[in-house]
């Protein structure tokens, strides 16, 4: 099952978007805080539908609106962007040698990020920073090996 995944990066929080095969299909940009992030989610699944704009075709259609943006990176690779409404990148993808493996990842978001499930690996940190400390062994007696009541 496709899901996003909510972490911590250095400067804040991000997500990712995971196919159901365990691969990152697209990543956020980093978020000041959660209520962000979980906007930026939001604003992925709402788009996940829009059209696909190749902006290495000269001669394509131009797509107004929200819109993932395909194009070839300086490796060469094809990467794609999903923009918001307002023009914002709201999510992007790794890059692939091949413009149909793009497409796929694309396709991949449209068909599952509408009602992926969303796991806050944040949660998770914050409750094993909470879990008290283990108490300390006493130590057998060093002399006879009896179990010391120090």
């Amino acid at each position: 099952m496709s899901k996003f995944i909510i972490k911590k990066a250095k400067t804040g929080l991000m997500f990712n978007f995971v196919a159901s095969n365990g691969e990152v299909v697209a990543t956020s940009e980093v978020y000041t805080t959660k209520k962000a992030c979980k906007n930026g989610i939001a604003s992925v699944q709402r788009n996940a539908g829009s059209d696909v704009e190749n902006l290495e075709d000269k001669a394509g259609v131009h797509v107004k609106g929200a819109k993932y943006e395909t194009y070839k990176d300086k490796r060469g690779e094809f990467r794609f962007r999903l923009k918001a409404t307002n023009g914002q990148i709201i999510a992007v993808g790794e890059g692939y040698k091949a413009l149909a493996s793009c497409m796929n990842a694309i396709k991949s978001i449209k068909t599952n990020a509408p009602n992926a499930e969303i796991v806050d690996e944040t949660k998770a940190e914050k409750a094993d920073a909470k879990k008290p400390a283990a108490k300390a062994k006493k130590a057998d007696c060093p002399v006879c090996g009896c179990k010391s009541k120090k």
